[in-house]
């Protein structure tokens, strides 16, 4: 599904900021946005943790969901 590779890259380059947090003290985000506390630098935190929720639901899906998704994509494909 598009939208659970859309949340994993966001969910990705949130991680990869906060490990520059971590690692550097330098947060990329509020670096490009001018501030941790600026209006855009506040909806890119909000997308990053919605998007965070949504591969929440990554966890509990059964295996045969992914499976019946890449059945469907072949098949359609050929």
């Amino acid at each position: 599904m598009i939208m659970d590779r859309i949340a994993l890259i966001i969910s990705i380059i949130g991680c990869l900021n906060w490990g520059s947090v971590g690692l550097f003290r330098f947060d990329i985000v509020a670096w490009i946005c001018g501030g941790a506390s600026t209006l855009l630098a506040r909806i890119t935190y909000t997308v990053v943790a919605l998007a965070g929720i949504w591969c929440i639901s990554l966890l509990f899906r059964s295996r045969e969901t992914f499976d019946d998704t890449e059945e469907t994509r072949e098949v359609t494909q050929h």
